[in-house]
């Protein structure tokens, strides 16, 4: 199998990780995105330590849902077995985002859930994003990231949260990953995610009590994402 069967998967990958760096999401080769090709079982993702200006579409790492690399000469991203671990447990996601993000990490860094405080965070998250618990030691000397991701899904398992609903976390200790059904989704998740990480730190430095209502978290929501949502428009013009 040849990457050019696969080309536009790679380009599509490509394009998102070349995102998180203008969009500043990302420094020196901190992060990774990757696609998928549910049909065929693809997966295509960024390689290790490479740098984002020195990357084309032919350096996308194509891989299995097993972990098998596939015509590439370049080893994927340290974080591959997590984003597998999401691929599967997360069955209507298309692309995934991995970043340290400043704003994002800090509250990972700090063990907090970013709390939902307005309308802008409401327009994409369904409430707190939350945070995963640290990994046990045995976690992280055996499969380390297979364990990352794996705990990801078990927890939004444990706590009933739609990974659509919820297209983001955060990894104690660690950092951010989004989702979304394309990785341009997921890409446009991890911009959000930012900076309501950044509005919420500050909001709650001038006053910590702030709170968002329920019913306004709801509304925002809903109307952008739920199914009578009349956000945007119909067609693009």
């Amino acid at each position: 199998m040849k990457n050019t069967c696969f080309k536009q998967l790679q380009e599509q990958a490509l394009e998102a990780n070349l995102r998180l760096k203008t969009e500043g999401l990302v420094m020196l080769t901190w992060g990774n995105a990757s696609a998928v090709d549910r049909n065929a079982g693809i997966i295509a993702i960024k390689p290790s330590g490479v740098a984002y200006d020195k990357l084309a579409w032919q350096d996308m790492v194509l891989l299995d849902f097993d972990g098998n690399v596939i015509d590439s000469k370049l080893k994927p991203s340290s974080d591959t077995a997590t984003h597998i671990e999401l691929y599967k447990g997360f069955p209507n996601i298309g692309g995934i985002v991995h970043t340290h993000s400043r704003w994002a990490t800090v509250w990972a860094q700090s063990l907090m859930p970013i709390p939902a405080l307005g309308t802008t965070h409401a327009d994409h998250f369904y409430g707190a994003v939350p945070c995963i618990p640290s990994l046990s030691k045995e976690e992280v000397v055996n499969e380390y990231e297979k364990s990352t991701g794996a705990k990801i899904v078990k927890e939004f398992e444990s706590a009933q949260i739609d990974p659509l609903f919820m297209p983001a976390c955060l990894v104690a200790n660690h950092g951010p990953f989004t989702w979304g059904k394309s990785v341009n989704e997921a890409v446009n998740n991890a911009v959000a995610l930012e900076e309501c990480a950044n509005m919420a730190h500050h909001t709650l430095y001038l006053n910590k009590d702030a709170e968002l209502p329920a019913y306004v978290l709801e509304k925002h929501y809903s109307r952008k994402h739920g199914p009578n949502a009349y956000y945007g428009q119909k067609r693009v013009y």
